[in-house]
């Protein structure tokens, strides 16, 4: 293994950014191109490169995993075990696809097992709180929707497929081709899901919207 990948690098020691958070400094106006001659760089041991790669890649996992339903806590244990996973892959990374893209396309895996292994384990009773709490976890006033509704109350209502892809396009900006890379389905898949979520999603904001009749 080459040096670089014995141990997590310092960017990975951070605070997670949160959803209203965009990246800052050089890396967050780093190419595509330029984040995957990076993680190239990185495969054979350039340490420099590879802190480039984590920092210009952090904080759209962070946000990825996070829309799809992490709190902090579950979002930074997401994160730790995407770039874990990452560094152990890293030597394989031949550049045939944009490094960002198969980052996200681990968190995918990495969200994707986090809720199979939730799934076979024995379920209890949830609690009588575990609204409120999710409630005092999620943003409000994000950009582009109506004060007091969080953006990730609408992704709640989704199914997983559909939050997916909405957020990786909608949200973290790819284009549905790196998208449906990330996810690992037809181009078309992502389209529809993306539309259908945005059907549901308008549809919620127009019910909320709505007077309520008097009854």
């Amino acid at each position: 293994m080459p040096p670089a990948l014995k141990q997590l690098p310092p960017a990975l020691k951070q605070p997670h950014p949160t959803l209203k958070q965009r990246p800052s400094g050089s890396t967050a106006a780093a190419s595509d191109a330029q984040i995957t001659e990076w993680a190239l760089a990185a495969c054979d041991g350039d340490t420099e490169a590879l802190e480039r790669f984590v920092r210009a890649t952090r904080a759209d996992v962070c946000r990825f995993v996070a829309c799809l339903g992490a709190d902090a806590q579950g979002a930074e244990d997401l994160t730790q075990e995407t770039y874990l996973r990452t560094l152990t892959a890293l030597p394989r990374f031949a550049g045939r696809s944009c490094a960002r893209t198969w980052v996200l396309s681990i968190a995918c895996r990495v969200v994707a097992d986090r809720y199979r292994a939730a799934a076979a384990r024995p379920r209890f009773a949830d609690g009588p709180n575990w609204r409120t709490e999710a409630e005092r976890s999620q943003p409000g006033g994000l950009p582009g929707f109506d004060e007091g509704v969080a953006l990730l109350d609408l992704l709640s209502s989704l199914d997983a497929p559909r939050r997916q892809a909405f957020v990786l396009t909608q949200v973290l900006g790819m284009p549905y081709a790196d998208a449906a890379d990330a996810a690992g389905c037809p181009i078309g898949t992502v389209r529809s899901r993306v539309a259908r979520a945005r059907a549901v999603m308008t549809s919620l904001l127009n019910a909320a919207e709505s007077p309520v009749c008097p009854g």
